[in-house]
């Protein structure tokens, strides 16, 4: 766990993504190069210079030849010196606007070569936020809010017909997970899962009074406090760059085999839905989390 404190604007975009899997045979290079350009490009009608961002982890796919998860199908490039050589690069452009770059499963998988993510981090130049750290903002000593970000662990999934009711649960089990990790957090998210699901606050009518009259009101609470309650939090699922299909070379006896277009996926093989590519971003305004949305790349 990290804790973490910046000093940001007054207005900020903050880009909330991870999941990159580099090395990946099937990981969307064009989609990250997207987004890195949207960070490094006026977004929500501010500057790029007001743009951050948090990359949520497995950066690189760490699945070396003798790993049962092993395949020529799979793997792009098994050399973990080099996933992690790419990763400094493609995070280079980015590197002055990350707020910190979380561990993940994969890269947390070969801990007996040494702790790669941080390596990497520290090439950067950027905050390392091991599985899990909380984040302050503040503006001008004044804080805005508080962010709990994770890895994330486990899976989010629904076995309802409908695809509304899947949506409903797919951010109640993201809720569940969050929830309790931190109380004071007004934004909690995870990776993991390669799903972009965000759960807004509900907004409540409650009443007040002065003592004269009673006044009611219609929103949500406040975003900072000791304790905030688990309804009045925004929860984030950050998505992935990693896609469940790609397109598969069809042979003849005079062209020779590209492994890298040849061949299903493990997200295929095990019969994974497809799932949006893509990250969040949040938005704050008046230094306020107003709201977060989807990007799909």
């Amino acid at each position: 766990m990290r804790l973490l404190s910046y000093d940001m604007p007054r207005d900020w975009n903050y880009f909330l993504f991870g999941d990159s899997h580099i090395g990946a045979n099937l990981r969307h290079d064009k989609g990250f190069a997207q987004m890195v350009d949207m960070i490094n490009s006026s977004y929500g009608g501010l500057s790029h210079k007001k743009n951050f961002a948090i990359d949520h982890g497995d950066i690189i796919e760490a699945i070396v030849v003798d790993d049962p998860r092993y395949s020529v199908f799979d793997t792009r490039e098994a050399c973990i010196l080099s996933q992690m050589e790419m990763a400094k690069k493609e995070l280079w452009p980015i590197r002055k606007k990350l707020l910190a770059v979380l561990d993940g499963n994969h890269p947390h998988k070969l801990h007996k070569f040494g702790p790669l993510t941080h390596y990497v981090c520290k090439q950067l130049g950027v905050s390392f936020g091991t599985d899990q750290t909380i984040l302050t903002f503040r503006h001008k000593g004044k804080q805005q809010f508080k962010h709990f970000a994770a890895h994330g662990n486990g899976s989010i999934g629904s076995i309802a017909d409908d695809i509304e009711r899947r949506k409903l649960n797919w951010r109640l089990a993201l809720k569940r997970k969050l929830r309790e990790m931190a109380g004071d957090c007004f934004l909690g998210s995870m990776g993991h899962t390669h799903k972009i699901i965000i759960s807004p606050p509900s907004e409540v009518l409650y009443l007040t009074d002065n003592g004269k009259k009673i006044d009611q009101h219609h929103g949500t609470p406040a975003s900072t406090g000791e304790y905030i309650h688990p309804d009045y939090r925004w929860y984030v699922n950050t998505g992935s760059f990693l896609k469940v299909y790609g397109n598969t070379l069809v042979e003849d006896d005079d062209v020779p085999i590209e492994r890298s277009k040849l061949g299903s996926g493990y997200a295929e093989r095990a019969m994974y839905p497809p799932l949006q590519i893509g990250f969040c971003v949040g938005m704050i305004r008046d230094s306020q989390l107003v709201d977060v949305i989807p990007e799909y790349v």
